[in-house]
């Protein structure tokens, strides 16, 4: 269970981190996976030709297991609210990062897209349609020379604002970015390094950002949602973490 702290810096902070979530057996085999699927030989670095392997969803048994500890079911139900999540049937997508002399070319800040508009395009609304949270799994160890995703912390607090005017239909996500990422230059950052099984479940509006791999072991991370049944309640007496730090954003901005 998440202590009473660890809550109120997810609020104030955006994220938290669950050493171990993921039993190291798990972690280890879903590692497994992801080598064979990625086309590179873990024991040989001539095979790490590209900065960034992407991999798409994985939905076998190491990683379903993975996804749905008790550990994380337990956090899933503090930070979301009971019933108001969907439990996930694997884990994906999957930025392998290798060590590499060559820009990821990925490595812009930005905060996740949600939903997709008619036409197709990204979106995100006040109210997180599509994202309940960012939740980041380690595979590998990730030091501070392994790419670790890097956060701006308490970030997650300057996108509401953004998005009070705009409804449930939200706004697209590149333009909005190009606002969020500029009021978020002066935060202080972190980044997402640790052990495999380590998880950082973060707010769906935290700004983050991929770096250049400058170190010598490959990253294996998962960065899947976790998705919601439905969306944020802004009005209700007993707001939800997720919905506290929305309505903390808000700082007197009535949603529309």
């Amino acid at each position: 269970m998440l202590t009473d702290e660890q809550i109120e810096s997810f609020v104030e902070d955006g994220f938290v981190r669950l050493p171990g979530a993921v039993p190291p057996e798990t972690a280890e085999q879903c590692r497994a996976e992801l080598w064979a699927a990625s086309g590179c030989d873990p024991d040989d670095p001539s095979s790490w030709t590209r900065p960034v392997v992407r991999l798409g969803w994985i939905a076998t048994p190491p990683f379903r297991a993975a996804a749905n500890t008790q550990a994380l079911h337990e956090a899933y139900d503090q930070l979301v609210g009971a019933g108001r999540w969907t439990a996930p049937m694997g884990l994906g997508t999957f930025p392998l990062r290798f060590p590499s002399d060559e820009e990821p070319g990925d490595d812009g800040w930005h905060l996740e897209a949600s939903f997709a508009g008619a036409a197709g395009e990204y979106r995100v609304n006040l109210r997180s349609r599509g994202r309940a949270l960012l939740m980041l799994f380690l595979f590998s160890e990730v030091g501070p020379d392994d790419a670790p995703t890097r956060v701006r912390v308490g970030s997650h607090l300057d996108a509401p604002a953004l998005l009070a005017d705009s409804g449930d239909e939200g706004r697209e996500w590149f333009p909005l970015c190009g606002e969020a990422v500029p009021l978020s230059e002066g935060r202080r950052e972190a980044t997402v390094t640790g052990s495999p099984g380590d998880v950082f479940l973060c707010h769906p509006f935290l700004i983050h950002s991929a770096q250049p791999h400058r170190g010598s072991v490959p990253r294996f991370m998962a960065q899947p949602p976790l998705m919601p049944t439905g969306l944020l309640d802004l009005t209700g007496t007993a707001p939800t973490p997720v919905e506290r730090a929305v309505l903390k954003g808000l700082n007197g901005t009535a949603p529309a």
